[in-house]
């Protein structure tokens, strides 16, 4: 296939956290807002005049600060990020806003709280539900009000009535309505997106002011109505990836280079379902729709109900028969406690409940260059190869 022709803008965008439309954004007069999590709802921290920017440490070499503040034994993802505040790397922030819900990534704000990591800025946290039930929704309501718009509204002056709210749902929604069109190009028996494509642009609009990037993505939406794939599949297996977050998209591309095309992305950073597209009403308020929302559509193993558990697990499931896959890559970040169990049990689940062939591992921060996993990869390919053939 012929390459994108934005493919190289948003690759670029992805190799600082400070990227070039980030700039553009303060440049002009848009507050910054930093978030580490998908349980901070996109469209509070996108309200007009401000911008968020989901942290990410691109191009992570050494971890040895942030292990000597977090110790070895916690996420290298915080780790990374840990040090790339204490390098200056997120300067450019007017806030960050961090549930309480990852222990560890807590801590790692905490950390950058502590040390000062960022001038002029302040850090917000708010309690994230466990449950996804009436209570947990006005206790989520609550959380939003007085731990992330308010603090918008007294330290930036950020509009936050419900006018505002609406129009930034807006403004997400046309970003999720892209993101869906690109995603259903992946469903096509030999699909004319890459995932290491579609995942550079998903990632990007986690990264950057929507809108300024929503021009540039809908451009790339139009090119793909007349792209053509490769006659001959340039894959052998196709595949689900699910769990915990991915921000480096060389890890989704070290998997299609093993012979998968990655179809579908059941992970924070990813498109399903965290790119929706929220609908509103006017009988109820803007925020309690919008928590409503994220409640239902959220798939983080914080939420510990049986009935989230099962329907995590059945999500998966249904992106396998969607999306026309031959198995499940479930992943997770090493230490990651949420995630730990959770790859446990739904790889078993997936094998031997609903016979979906699954790849269970943990890995590192920076995955790359990774041997191991290339030849785990490989040898999942080739199991995927021979179960469609039938030997």
């Amino acid at each position: 296939m012929r390459d994108l022709s934005q493919l190289y803008t948003f690759e670029k965008l992805l190799e600082e956290a400070n990227n070039a439309l980030v700039r553009e954004g303060i440049k002009r007069g848009l507050h910054s807002i930093g978030s580490v999590c998908s349980l901070a709802p996109e469209p509070l921290l996108n309200l007009p005049g401000c911008f968020s920017v989901r942290l990410r440490a691109p191009r992570t070499g050494s971890i040895d600060i942030g292990t000597y503040y977090m110790s070895s034994l916690l996420c290298e993802c915080c780790r990374a990020i840990l040090e790339r505040a204490v390098e200056g790397g997120y300067q450019f922030l007017d806030c960050i806003i961090a549930p309480d819900a990852c222990s560890q990534m807590n801590r790692c704000v905490e950390n950058i709280e502590h040390l000062n990591c960022i001038e002029n800025a302040f850090v917000s946290y708010f309690d994230a539900p466990m449950k996804s039930d009436e209570t947990a929704l006005r206790h989520y309501v609550r959380q939003m009000q007085e731990h992330v718009l308010k603090p918008l509204y007294e330290k930036l002056g950020v509009d936050i009535s419900d006018a505002s709210i609406r129009k930034a749902v807006e403004q997400h929604n046309q970003i999720c309505c892209v993101l869906q069109e690109l995603s259903e190009y992946r469903k096509e028996e030999n699909p004319r997106i890459t995932g290491y494509e579609f995942a550079v642009l998903c990632t990007a609009t986690y990264c950057c002011p929507k809108e300024l990037l929503i021009e540039k993505l809908t451009s790339v939406a139009e090119e793909l109505k007349t792209r053509k794939p490769d006659e001959k599949p340039a894959f052998r297996v196709k595949v689900v990836v699910a769990g915990s977050e991915i921000d480096d998209p060389n890890l989704i591309q070290l998997i299609e280079e093993t012979g998968a095309r990655v179809v579908a992305d059941r992970f924070c950073f990813g498109a399903l379902p965290e790119r929706e597209p929220i609908v509103l009403n006017d009988a109820e308020d803007a925020l309690t729709q919008v928590c409503r929302h994220y409640l239902k559509i959220g798939k983080c193993p914080r939420y510990m109900n049986a009935e989230k558990v099962l329907e995590r697990q059945e999500y998966v499931r249904q992106l396998v028969q969607e999306y026309h896959a031959d198995g499940v890559i479930y992943q997770q970040m090493k230490f990651c406690d949420y995630w730990g169990y959770e790859r446990a049990y739904a790889s078993k689940t997936m094998r031997e409940t609903y016979g979906v062939p699954t790849l269970s591992i943990d890995r590192p921060y920076v995955t790359g260059i990774s041997g191991q996993l290339r030849t785990r990869f490989q040898a999942f390919v080739e199991s995927l190869e021979i179960k469609k053939r039938g030997i």
